[in-house]
């Protein structure tokens, strides 16, 4: 999947809205927290993503697709994974992940940032 078509399908969520909160790092957000965090244009094509609610659930995503799936920085441990967009990991898995964190996120919002 290439990160053009990953950031379209993202946005398309309602109340979806891009970000570039830190220099040229783009993150897409619902109300005012993040749902996934894209890096810059120019980076390594990956997305990280909201991928269970704790690191034991988010490991699956590791052993099912070594290498191409890793523990966020920073946020490891609250279950977000990198995943690689070029790499082995089917497209519709890594839409289920994006769909996983939008839903995840946005059951978190207040009401009043909800769309």
């Amino acid at each position: 999947m290439r990160r053009e078509e990953l950031l379209a399908y993202c946005l398309g969520k309602p109340g979806a809205w891009l970000d570039r909160p830190w220099e040229a790092d783009e993150v897409v957000k619902v109300g005012s927290k993040i749902f996934a965090f894209l890096g810059a244009p120019d980076s390594q094509p990956r997305v990280w993503a909201k991928c269970g609610p704790d690191r034991v659930v988010a490991d699956e995503w590791l052993h099912r697709f070594p290498g191409e799936a890793t523990a966020a920085p920073y946020l490891g441990r609250y279950g977000w994974n990198a995943l690689r967009l070029d790499g082995s990991i089917p497209d519709e898995d890594l839409l289920d992940a994006v769909d996983g964190s939008y839903d995840a996120v946005l059951a978190r919002l207040p009401r009043r940032e909800r769309p």
